[in-house]
């Protein structure tokens, strides 16, 4: 995917983190509109967007997609669809919250659903209002920032009560990689970020004990990028991939 004609990036949650540094380095690429997809565009955060760094020859859009609502998607993509956006060659559907850490005896119903919603739902309003620019590119991926929390085959090896999220994620998960059978024309996988330093993943690992989390987000974002440029229909498409390569159970 690096290089060659010119290519249109959508990326979700992209003012902090994981999504920020993916707008960077996409940014620093030739030829390259990232569409920068946030929740509130009036945010400093978002605000601070537009100084990016970027190569002469690629541009920054600026569009609003609350997870949580049903018509921010479409709109965003008619959005940039008038500002010449003509196909998608990626989405990244990175937007998440993880603010519970409940087993399931005690978890809040309404925080289960407000997880649903955003993690869960956000992903798949995503997908049904982008396909159609994704199949007007050759070879097109979507790609959900998953989490080891929503693995069912895994969940031995993480055993923290985290209900709302875990559950959300692991709808997340099935989502996309459905789309690599329902959709031969497109390139989905799951790629796990690992435990980065991000606002979460330090809010996280506080919970645990931990002064931070143990990964930088550079290399988090780095072996992201890596496991994206890498995955082909063939090889990569469908599976449950994590940053330095290796793979998750589902």
């Amino acid at each position: 995917m690096p290089g060659g004609s010119p290519t249109s990036f959508l990326i979700t949650g992209a003012n902090r983190g994981i999504g920020l540094g993916l707008v960077e380095t996409y940014l620093s690429r030739p030829s390259t509109t990232v569409i920068a997809a946030v929740r509130d565009p009036k945010h400093p955060t978002s605000q601070k967007l537009s100084s990016v760094p970027k190569d002469s020859s690629s541009k920054l859009i600026i569009v609003k997609i609350d997870s949580k609502s049903e018509t921010d998607p479409a709109n965003a993509v008619a959005s940039i669809k008038d500002q010449g956006v003509t196909s998608l060659d990626l989405v990244i559907a990175n937007a998440g919250i993880c603010n519970d850490f409940s087993s399931l005896a005690t978890c809040d119903p309404a925080i289960v659903k407000e997880h649903v919603a955003v993690n869960g739902l956000g992903p798949l309003f995503l997908f049904q209002a982008t396909l159609p620019l994704l199949q007007k590119s050759e070879g097109a991926k979507f790609v959900g920032i998953g989490s080891p929390m929503g693995s069912i085959g895994g969940m031995d090896m993480y055993p923290y009560p985290m209900t709302a999220y875990a559950t959300s994620k692991a709808m997340f998960h099935w989502i996309v990689r459905k789309i690599h059978f329902e959709h031969p024309e497109l390139v989905s996988l799951i790629v796990d970020p690992g435990f980065a330093q991000t606002d979460m993943g330090n809010n996280a690992a506080k919970l645990n004990g931990m002064k931070e989390a143990p990964l930088p987000t550079k290399d988090s974002v780095a072996g992201v990028v890596a496991q994206i440029d890498a995955a082909t229909k063939e090889k990569g498409s469908g599976t449950f991939a994590v940053w330095n390569g290796e793979s998750s159970p589902w």
